[in-house]
């Protein structure tokens, strides 16, 4: 069942992941600013902030979550499509929003149910899920790199939802292995009590680390390809090359360090991890020779996304009931708040890059400060 959903994972956000390449040649195309850039990705991530709650929700009230998955699929290649016939930068944007409500709602209904069936792993399974999504960011970009030389954005963003609607055609026998649950009933008493957990004490500060951590990385993930192309004039190719590496050693850490903090705890793993990323990113305000600058991207983007899992299951951690709900709520902090670090990232690119990376350096120092003070509960 793990490797089924980390292939759902994968076929779900492979659009997605096209767009950290297609929206810089959009861009270009368009001649945006990297403000105007860094604007295009938050309101995609609003969009999926939208959904992440109501889906989180769902999961904890609807026995049948295998319909629930099936139908994400359909509404992502419907919304890219359509967005890839968009005429103007408007439309564009809102119908970015409208298909990552569809991405959006697959993480916390998958991560819910997985939680579920996993409770004394929860970080290695979603470790294991995340491997999916992971993937589909090395090679989304890397194959889009090369389209891109032949084919214009819109072609190629309409080309990346094709494993997406293979996979909304393959994955119903999936949906049917699901184990069908109880479902809770709506108590709106218990969702305010929820609430209050996440307002106080170690929750708020939780809260405020998950907010920061991604902040850090959605500024390098958004901006780092467009200073590749804009700054250092690589072609398309070089760029979905030199992006794709840049993933794929975070992608294959994130189950060994959701074990790992499954038995040492999570705070070293977070402070640890968010403090490889600082320094890292440190090091590219420097603006050193291009192979450093290359291995501190690396680097930077590495300790960030294997501490992924971590993240999410320290939010599990809090509360420990309605997981789908938690994670609902976790998914609106990470892609809701910290997507405001696309479209500031992109205003301090504006100034000069080296602000940009002291930008996504100052982030990921933020979250590890609140990641030591504060008292992790471990599963």
């Amino acid at each position: 069942m793990l490797t089924w959903f980390a292939i759902g994972h994968l076929a779900n956000d492979w659009p997605i992941a096209s767009l950290w390449l297609i929206v810089p040649a959009a861009g270009i195309a368009m001649d945006l600013s990297a403000a105007e850039i860094g604007l295009l990705f938050t309101i995609f991530s609003i969009g999926g902030a939208l959904a992440y709650l109501p889906a989180g929700v769902l999961t904890d009230h609807v026995s049948n979550r295998g319909r629930l998955l099936i139908a994400t699929f359909w509404w992502v290649a419907i919304g890219y499509v359509l967005a890839a016939k968009a005429p103007g930068y408007w439309s564009f944007a809102l119908l970015l929003a409208f298909a990552g409500m569809g991405n959006a709602a697959w993480h916390p209904i998958a991560t819910g149910v997985l939680t579920q069936e996993n409770s004394g792993q929860r970080a290695q399974a979603l470790g294991v899920h995340a491997i999916g999504g992971s993937l589909a960011e090395v090679l989304a970009p890397l194959s889009v790199g090369f389209l891109l030389v032949y084919v214009d954005w819109r072609d190629v963003l309409m080309i990346s939802v094709l494993p997406t609607i293979l996979m909304g055609v393959g994955f119903s026998w999936v949906a049917r292995r699901i184990p069908r649950v109880e479902t809770l009933e709506f108590n709106k008493q218990d969702f305010k009590d929820l609430l209050h957990v996440w307002r106080r004490g170690s929750g708020s500060r939780i809260a405020a680390m998950i907010c920061s951590y991604n902040v850090a990385l959605i500024a390098l993930l958004s901006m780092i390809p467009f200073y590749l192309a804009d700054e250092r004039e690589l072609a398309p190719v070089a760029v979905g090359l030199t992006f794709s590496a840049l993933l794929v050693v975070g992608a294959f850490a994130q189950p060994w360090v959701g074990k790992l903090s499954d038995r040492i705890g999570r705070r070293v793993v977070l402070v640890v991890g968010n403090c490889a990323a600082a320094l890292s990113a440190a090091v590219l305000i420097l603006q050193p020779s291009f192979w450093i600058m290359i291995a501190a991207m690396t680097a930077a983007v590495a300790a960030l996304d294997a501490i992924r899992a971590t993240v999410l299951a320290t939010a599990v951690d809090h509360t420990d009931h309605r997981q789908g709900t938690t994670l609902g709520l976790a998914f609106v902090l990470l892609e809701g708040v910290g997507a405001l670090g696309a479209v500031l990232a992109g205003v301090a690119a504006g100034y000069s890059w080296p602000l940009m990376f002291a930008f996504a350096a100052g982030f990921s120092l933020i979250a590890a400060v609140l990641a030591y003070v504060t008292v992790l509960d471990h599963a």
